[in-house]
């Protein structure tokens, strides 16, 4: 096994793609340890690990935020939270907030919400008397709520790694969503208090109405995915394709921004993502896989978990485990690895699937903007063209805020099992 994590380690470090990481080193550590080992089987197992069903509605959410970020409503959304908060101490922090929480609600997707809210937000902090590492900070942390409101990308795939109700996981992040919102804001009104820093002109009633005007329509995404999945009227699939048409009825009729050029490069964008996404997916179903070829999870397990078990030993033990591992690969293969590794101890203990993955998909949030591979703070790097040590500096507080969220779901599940719990999905 020496030579598979040297292989990864040096393939990360030397800057592969996470795809290349996994599948390159599987090719290469079996074909040296295993020569006879049909590779067929490999293949098998990166397709099985695509082609379940509930992954259709991935490029679907995918294309829905693509259409939205090429046009006006991420703008207008920010407009209309701005013209309420941005007046007090942390105005605009607070507005990032907000909006990052709202556009998760579009997206699913941190990258997405980095560029979206993040390349519109940061230059209205710097020029408001914000410093650097506090901007890119409280972007690609802000940026993790969209992880936990549905729709996100992480839910979907720990749902179809565990047999878990998508739609139930959907709605166990939205309380924890919230949470983290009003944590960031507290935060960012103190420290804009200290600092004297970021006050804007107070809003006239006519221009928030104004905003209101023309923002509201952007507040429909959650109405229609989070309002259809808790009333049982759509399932997570056909959410996923009530927001893309919605997309498309605000941007080409209603802000009529969407061109064919636009929707053309939507489309295209959304293959290229999906790819990844997929190829991810299918890297980490492999590998899985062949970790369970191997018998490592029964030979390390037992001496991890103890002989006697008990359901916080084992919470704390799979936090802490997607904790570290988020931090080093794709939260997407972090968790095909490791959920089929914790599942057989989750099952016979009785812990609450949707309560276990609201957790894991928190930590995945936090792995995401936590040195020293965060995916997030490479997508700040190479969105806002700043160095790693800045994109890094100002993070420590609210990774802070963020395990602080993970303690608190911990000690109260209600937190995340309150809203599936009585809505009427199955």
């Amino acid at each position: 096994m020496t030579l598979l994590w040297v292989s990864m380690i040096s393939m990360l470090l030397l800057g592969f793609p996470f795809m290349v990481v996994i599948l390159g080193s599987l090719l290469l550590y079996i074909g040296t340890a295993y020569p006879s080992f049909n590779f067929t089987v490999l293949v098998q197992q990166v397709i099985n690990g695509m082609t379940p069903p509930a992954l259709v509605c991935v490029p679907m959410f995918i294309l829905g935020a693509n259409i939205i970020t090429s046009g006006e409503a991420a703008p207008r959304l920010i407009n209309m939270v701005k013209s309420f908060v941005g007046h007090i101490p942390g105005g605009l922090p607070i507005t990032t907030n907000a909006s990052c929480t709202l556009f998760g609600a579009v997206s699913g997707s941190t990258q997405a919400t980095v560029a979206a809210i993040g390349g519109t937000m940061r230059p209205m902090l710097l020029k408001a008397g914000y410093n650097s590492p506090f901007t890119l900070g409280l972007i690609i942390n802000s940026s993790d709520i969209a992880l936990l409101i549905p729709p996100s990308i992480g839910f979907i795939v720990y749902g179809v790694v565990t047999s878990t109700s998508i739609g139930k996981l959907f709605l166990a992040g939205i309380i924890p969503g919230i949470l983290i919102f009003l944590m960031f804001s507290i935060y960012s009104y103190a420290y804009s208090k200290i600092k004297h820093v970021g006050v804007l002109p107070k809003a006239s009633w006519k221009e928030r109405k104004e905003a209101v005007r023309k923002g509201v329509l952007v507040l429909g995404f959650p109405l229609i995915i989070v309002g259809g999945i808790y009333a049982g009227i759509f399932s997570p699939t056909e959410a996923a394709a009530a927001a893309v048409a919605y997309a498309l009825l605000l941007e080409g009729l209603v802000f009529r921004t969407l061109t064919w050029k636009k929707l053309v490069t939507a489309f295209l964008d959304t293959g290229i993502i999906t790819g990844v996404v997929f190829i991810l997916v299918g890297a980490g179903q492999a590998f899985s896989w062949f970790i369970s070829f191997l018998r490592l999870p029964q030979e390390i397990m037992p001496v991890i978990i103890g002989a006697d078990p008990t359901q916080l030993k084992v919470i704390l033990i799979v936090v802490i485990s997607y904790f570290v591992a988020c931090m080093f690969v794709d939260p997407i293969v972090a968790i095909y690895v490791l959920s089929p590794i914790f599942q057989p101890y989750v099952t016979s203990l009785g812990i609450d699937p949707v309560f276990l993955g609201t957790l894991v998909t928190l930590q995945a949030a936090i792995g995401s903007a936590t040195p020293p591979f965060g995916c997030d703070i490479f997508t700040a790097q190479l969105i806002f063209r700043r160095p790693y040590w800045e994109v890094i500096r100002h993070t420590p507080p609210f990774i802070l805020m963020l395990i602080l969220t993970t303690l608190l779901i911990i000690i109260f599940p209600e937190l995340a099992t309150f809203l599936p719990n009585s809505a009427l999905i199955n």
